[in-house]
């Protein structure tokens, strides 16, 4: 045979691994893992859909999962039977039908050997049910106000505050005195020609204005008036409206400047409460409202409404004279949300009601709500205040659902346990043993600021009663502006320890009494809380991301969930993955890796894919699906199969990152505000200057710019703000450092020095503690508690090395001012680029740091990548764990292309190791040096490649040569035609095809190979003479995946670059039979079959069909294919 050079190639162990390419596939894994334990394994979200349930696809489904190596699944119904139903007979949640098919799948994942878990109710979102009672379900504080002349008698009924679920109930009735009114009425006119938005006045105005360009509304009274406040309504979220910048105008033609709206920080379910504005008390004839959307921030997590189409969408608008805490209906804990203090401007004292001015008239309330009072002189504001049901429900439920339970409340809590999760084991019986897991997913449900013993919860926890300051959640300031925040923040911190120490310390009291785990996922953004805490309850935090869906995705729940793992010591950390807002069906495993490893390297070690629909027929496919919502992947995906080796590769992955503890250097703090979750990396762009690099600090300048606020779609049919904080561009964003979030829960609780490293867990040493400064989600920085100042203090003190940025003021304490003076205050002198100060046994540095590293500091990056021109290398995910005698780092080249680096590792001593994770081999690096403190290894790595490098050998070398140039070759290319079967039950021809050159599928003349979805199978007989060595089959160019069959045995499957397995085993002399079973997606049978009457279509789906106008997608083994040797 003649070989064919190829050009040199730089000759490392890592060129040979990390890629699939020129790897064995081999026993690497248990090298290391002797045992990998059951918990490596990747489990799925198991969706029986709308009541449409059979045990002959429950088996089929659980059968195909242990096929694919799945480890388990958590069961959970979704929704109830549509009219007409969609299966039959229908399978109600709850009804004797469908305990027994839950018993089958029971019984049945015990057979298999899978594990299961459950929800905590029926649906993904989030625990109620109809044995919940509005009494027991999420309370939150609602009022009415009458007003009343003074010096008289008052009697009558109170009006009865806005009640849901037809339940209410009275907590006080206060007399205030009345603030000013606006007595007459503005007239409101619009640059918009032909609009006459005077609704916008009208409390029950259910219609919209809108603009998309930049526009005015005026408001004209007849005499002058003084406004204080402003009610703003929108027909759900929107930004736009809370930017308003407001003018006022004596005579109508010249305006003054009054202020610019800011809207609150708020998550997607922002739509329980309006928001109140506190405005700069100002007197003026005309008010003008101006909307431009230059200068509008892009969105995030925690701004919701900014991340669609800048348009402006009002229904109300009211100004007001009455004085207003700003946005106080987020600092009533009543829904998420994040907004800056009152300020004495805004408040000042004599505009705010004095304690000793406020009558409580509770006691005078009859059952019946009338009132019978003698009202001193004045006028008078009288408040009923009491508290009703949220209303909110498991709303993706099917005959489970009902309200939403008390999440202060133990015994509503454990009620709603015991009718489903418990019920569910009483139902399995024998084959409970199977149910190992409590899972609580989305938090979909909103906030509550209430329950029947929230104000004793309150006074233990605050030392002082709420009762007399309940009026602060109506928005009436008192006392003054610091007084009124004050209890407000007391309130919502309140809120926040309940949501750990009621619901979730009761949860995981009942899974520990009832032998299974407790798994959850984020609080934040929908519930008032702190983001981290309650993951110190779970046995398993989790966060999630999401494929494609930038509206969607959770880079923030993932940082909760890996930081409070790491800061609270869980070592498995899950994440529902792959979610999508609208898959299209042409997901596949290769372009999914490089996903995957960007969130391994953000620390989760075990994944949960989302989503396995039960399919209940064995006859209609794709069949069932969560309408169009989440990666397909189940049973009848076309790949599925093949898809073993993805999940393979998943699991070797979560074995070693299962092992020892995770390495960060950096620990940053959340903030005392509240509600308050993990901190991201662009709000540390501006804190760490020095260490994110100019080159970030300049194109995130761009970034928040928003210049022109363009707009992207994607996926198809979504439109949204191009400029978010996509994670995929947020790679080693410290640039050899990693960092965790930790929250006041923490700091207080389990925080200590240890070598100059402040710890929290066990295996936890951060090296540096970051205070950041006033970013997005910290709008009140530097406002910290006292605990936290003294716990600061106290870590600086024992060693520490703490990094702050603001002088703080403080919430309240006694000897606030002398614990602010010793952190902030003393003298900070300049020493090697910083401003520090000695403190103790640590020390103090003014942010913000300006150096490139922390070597100043004594922490040398823990791995520094470099290009071959010796430039920062981009885009390579990482993520380090040590055991007691193992370093183990894993790297992900997030471009798909092939690259050439050196990594440098703060590890020296050790012979650096090389495993790939998809060939399961494992070899000693050939090419690596020793640094000070440092070893140097050489990589070349594969577009999307992986790779682990580990250090657990003691050596006395300095360094590994290697081969530092080899030659590849190709060896024989197999250019004969191939003759191709495909599968005339997913519609292909049933003639075998001859394939003179490797084509694409799409682009065939005969309809049923161009619109041809499923599996095909290439054959080819080549001649092969016994030659020495080890030789690889190159497919070339594979759409999508394919598995290799030499001589009747499998030498593997082809899912990701460069779509190479090994022969080396497997080739004979002479002639040699060789199968390569190529697997592509749904998309084009989809395409193919919606151009036909429903009666002639092979595809039967629940999905909608969003494919209208898309092209073929490119399918099939396309080559070249060739057998390469080195």
């Amino acid at each position: 045979m003649r070989l064919i050079r190829f050009p040199k190639l730089l000759f490392s162990l890592c060129w040979l691994l990390s890629t699939t390419g020129f790897a064995q596939s081999g026993s690497g894994l248990t090298q290391l893992v002797p045992n990998p334990p059951s918990s490596a394994k990747p489990w799925v979200f198991w969706y029986w859909m709308q009541a449409g349930v059979s045990k002959a696809g429950i088996t089929a489904d659980l059968e195909a999962m242990q096929a694919a190596g799945i480890g388990g699944a958590y069961l959970m119904p979704i929704q109830g039977a549509k009219n007409p139903p969609v299966y039959t007979p229908v399978a109600e949640q709850l009804t004797p039908h469908w305990w027994d098919l839950v018993r089958h799948a029971m019984q049945e994942a015990k057979r298999l050997k899978l594990e299961m878990g459950m929800h905590v109710s029926d649906g993904f979102a989030l625990a109620g049910g109809p044995w919940i009672t509005p009494e027991l379900s999420m309370q939150k504080v609602v009022y009415a106000t009458t007003q009343v002349q003074g010096n008289q008698p008052f009697s009558g009924v109170l009006p009865q505050p806005p009640t849901q679920e037809n339940y209410y109930k009275d907590i006080a009735v206060f007399a205030i005195p009345a603030s000013p009114t606006i007595a007459s009425k503005p007239v409101i006119t619009s640059s918009q020609s032909g609009s006459s938005p005077q609704f916008l006045i009208d409390p029950t105005n259910k219609q919209a204005f809108r603009s998309d360009t930049v526009c005015w509304i005026q408001y004209a009274y007849e005499q002058p008036v003084t406004v204080r406040s402003l009610l703003v309504r929108t027909p759900g979220n929107n930004v736009q409206a809370h930017r308003l910048k407001l003018e006022a105008s004596n005579d109508g033609k010249t305006f003054r400047p009054v202020t610019q709206l800011q809207p609150p920080r708020h998550g997607w379910q922002d739509t329980d409460a309006d928001v109140t504005h506190a405005i700069p008390t100002t007197t003026a004839r005309y008010f003008r409202f101006i909307s431009d959307k230059k200068g509008s921030e892009p969105g995030a997590e925690d701004l919701d409404a900014a991340k669609w189409k800048p348009t402006l969408k009002l229904t109300g608008l009211t100004l007001s004279a009455e004085p207003k805490i700003h946005q106080y209906e987020g600092k009533s804990a009543l829904v998420w949300r994040v907004s800056p203090r009152s300020t004495e401007q805004q408040l000042p004292r004599e505009l705010c009601v004095p304690l000793n001015k406020i009558i409580n008239l509770t006691s005078k309330l009859k059952a019946d709500g009338r009132l019978d009072w003698q009202a001193p002189a004045g006028t008078w504001t009288i408040i009923r205040m009491g508290h009703t049901s949220t209303g909110h429900t498991n709303a993706t439920a099917g005959a489970g659902k009902g309200l939403e339970c008390d999440k202060f409340n133990p015994q509503a809590i454990t009620l709603q346990f015991n009718r489903w999760f418990g019920e569910a084991q009483r139902q399995i019986g024998p084959s409970k043993d199977v149910l190992k897991v409590l899972h609580v997913d989305s938090w979909e449900c909103g906030s509550q600021n209430w329950s029947v013993t929230f104000p004793a919860e309150f006074k233990k926890r605050r030392g002082y009663d709420l009762l007399p300051y309940l009026p602060v959640l109506a928005g009436i300031p008192l006392v003054s502006a610091e007084t009124s925040e004050q209890v407000l923040y007391d309130l919502r911190r309140t809120v926040a320890e309940l949501v750990v120490d009621k619901f979730y310390t009761t949860l995981a009291g009942l899974a520990k009494q009832h032998g299974v785990q407790f798994s959850a996922e984020s609080v934040a953004p929908t519930m008032t809380s702190d983001g981290l805490a309650h993951y110190r309850k779970v046995d398993i935090p989790m966060g999630e991301f999401w494929l494609n869906s930038p509206t969607h995705d959770k880079p923030n729940d993932m940082l909760d969930a890996t930081s409070a793992a790491h800061i609270y010591g869980k070592n498995i950390v899950q994440a529902e993955g792959f979610t999508t807002v609208r898959m299209d069906w042409s997901e596949y495993p290769g372009m999914l890796k490089t996903l995957q490893d960007r969130n391994y390297a953000l620390g989760i070690n075990k994944l949960v894919y989302h989503v396995f629909s039960h399919n209940p027929w064995l006859d209609r496919k794709p069949g069932m699906t969560l309408d169009g919502v989440g990666l397909y992947f189940q049973r009848d995906q076309t790949w599925w199969k093949p898809g073993r080796a993805w999940v393979e590769y998943a699991r070797r992955c979560q074995t070693l990152l299962q092992l020892g503890k995770p390495v960060a250097d950096v620990a940053v703090f959340t903030g005392d505000d509240l509600p308050r979750r993990s901190v991201l990396p662009d709000r540390l762009v501006n804190t760490l200057p020095g260490i994110f690099g100019k080159e970030r600090v300049q194109s995130e300048a761009r970034r928040l710019a928003n210049t022109g606020e363009p707009l992207r779609v994607k996926p198809l049919g979504v439109s949204h703000s191009a400029n978010m904080a996509d994670p995929e561009h947020w790679v080693d964003p410290l640039r050899g450092y990693t960092y965790d979030s930790f929250s006041a829960d923490a700091l207080t609780r389990l925080a200590t020095v240890s070598d100059s490293s402040v710890r929290f867990a066990p295996g936890t040493a951060y090296r540096i503690v970051v205070v950041p400064g006033r970013h997005p989600l910290n709008v009140n920085q530097p406002f910290v508690t006292p605990e936290t100042a003294n716990k600061l203090v106290a870590l600086a003190k024992a060693g520490a090395t703490v990094l702050i940025e603001d002088q703080a003021f403080f919430a309240a304490g006694k000897g606030a001012k002398e614990v602010s003076n010793e952190l902030w205050e003393g003298r900070f002198e300049m020493e090697n680029g910083l401003v520090a100060k000695t403190l103790g046994k640590g020390r103090v540095i003014q942010l913000p740091y300006e150096l490139e590293s922390f070597a100043s500091l004594g922490i040398e990056r823990d791995v520094a990548f470099t290009e071959t021109n010796g430039t920062y290398a981009k885009d390579l995910a990482w993520t380090h764990r040590r055991s007691a005698d193992m370093d183990l780092y894993f790297i992900g080249n997030q471009q798909e292309k092939v690259r050439e680096i050196t990594a440098s590792f703060r590890v020296r001593g050790k012979q650096p190791e090389l495993y790939d994770a998809v060939t399961d081999e494992l070899l000693n690096a050939d090419q690596w040096r020793m640094h000070p403190n440092r070893t140097e290894v050489t990589l070349r790595l594969e577009p999307n490649a992986s790779v682990f490098v580990i250090f657990r050998k003691p050596t006395k070398q300095n360094e590994g040569t290697g081969q530092v140039a080899k030659e590849s070759q190709r060896v024989q290319t197999l250019s004969q035609p191939w003759q191709v079967q495909f599968d005339p039950a997913f519609g292909g021809p049933a003639q075998t095809q001859t394939f003179a050159t490797l084509s694409d599928w799409s682009q065939h003349a005969d309809s049923s190979i161009r619109y041809y979805s499923g599996t095909a199978t290439y054959t080819q007989t080549f001649q092969w003479s016994d030659q020495k060595g080890r030789y690889w089959l190159d497919l070339g160019k594979v759409a999508n995946m394919a598995e290799v069959k030499l001589n009747g045995q499998s030498c593997g499957v082809a899912w990701t670059f460069p779509y190479r397995v090994e022969l080396t085993s497997y080739l004979k002399a002479g002639e040699n039979q060789l199968q390569i079973e190529v697997s592509n997606t749904w998309a084009n049978r989809l395409i193919g079959d919606h151009r036909l009457p429903e009666k002639q279509r092979i595809t039967t789906t629940t999905a909608p069909y969003r494919l209208e106008g898309r092209p073929l997608l490119e399918a099939g083994l396309r080559g070249p294919v060739q057998i390469i040797t080195r």
